[in-house]
């Protein structure tokens, strides 16, 4: 998945956990050789080479976070959607490469969520017209800390934290205490905006200082508004609280492009979810539920 993954966990049997952490290690590659863009085997890739084509049969798997996707493309009104991929591919942010204008209008033309089209009966994916191309990771690592931390759960595990990239599962609490997660400073490395003390949740940070390049002050990140191709600019970095990582996960993208007043509306609509959001002046936004709490505590 591109991303470091790691778990911490409590047990009185060492042997059992390593077990069980060897358990979610697999379930990690899994979902990295099903779900990645990267490989040509996977089963993401054999859609986005077959779908336009016809229906392409595809895992339960497969169409059950599909199907999800498409609840979140509703959801917010298309500021989330998987079909950002087919200008997103475009980008290269290891070697600062960006399509030109005349590319990206042309790929902007295939994203749309109502290009995917899902058949639960036949379970079968297909793309509505050529140019069309899906990418999971808006959530699938969101998906992954949580198949991790079920693991986990079922083996007996109650006190772990199971983290992906900027995503996290945690389970329980640290015996007694809570979880700390820190939110970084998306302009001073080294530096955090606010810590959280957390458990029983998951939490997922999308900013735009993690893949990016700039160009002529501009700065080309690998979040992108599915209208433009093109990477936001109001918002610095997003971290949601939810109940699940893979509705926290794509919650954080629909918010770095809704911005933070739309963005916001739509957190304090959901049940058991809240936000930190840090837009481009630097100034922290955090919703009602962690105001009744108390702020975040600052650094």
């Amino acid at each position: 998945m591109g991303t470091a993954i790691r778990v911490e966990l409590w047990s009185e049997d060492r042997a059992a956990a390593e077990s069980a952490m060897s358990a979610v290690m697999d379930e990690m590659h899994h979902i990295d050789e099903t779900m990645s863009p990267f490989k040509p085997e996977s089963e993401l890739s054999r859609i986005n080479r077959d779908a336009a084509g016809g229906p392409v049969a595809v895992s339960q798997e497969m169409l059950d976070i599909l199907s999800r996707s498409l609840d979140f493309s509703r959801l917010s009104d298309g500021a989330f959607d998987v079909t950002f991929a087919s200008a997103g591919h475009l980008y290269d942010y290891r070697q600062g490469v960006r399509p030109t204008d005349q590319q990206l209008a042309q790929a902007c033309k295939a994203i749309g969520y109502r290009n995917l089209l899902l058949d639960p009966q036949a379970r079968t994916v297909r793309f509505a017209r050529e140019g069309v191309r899906i990418d999971l990771g808006g959530f699938a690592k969101g998906y992954a800390v949580d198949n991790g931390a079920a693991i986990l759960q079922n083996r007996g595990i109650h006190n772990a934290i199971v983290t992906a990239g900027g995503d996290s599962h945690i389970l329980g609490d640290r015996l007694g205490r809570p979880w700390t997660i820190g939110i970084r400073d998306p302009r001073r490395p080294g530096e955090l905006v606010a810590v959280l003390p957390l458990k029983d949740v998951a939490v997922s940070t999308s900013g735009d200082y993690e893949r990016y390049f700039e160009e002529g002050g501009v700065r080309f990140h690998h979040v992108l508004d599915p209208r433009t191709g093109k990477s936001p600019s109001s918002v610095h970095s997003v971290t949601i609280i939810a109940p699940d990582g893979l509705t926290s996960e794509g919650l954080s993208k629909m918010v770095f492009v809704m911005g933070v007043e739309r963005g916001m509306r739509l957190i304090e609509s959901q049940k058991d979810v809240d936000a930190v959001v840090v837009d481009a002046a630097g100034v922290l936004h955090y919703s009602s539920g962690l105001r009744q709490g108390g702020p975040p505590a600052r650094q």
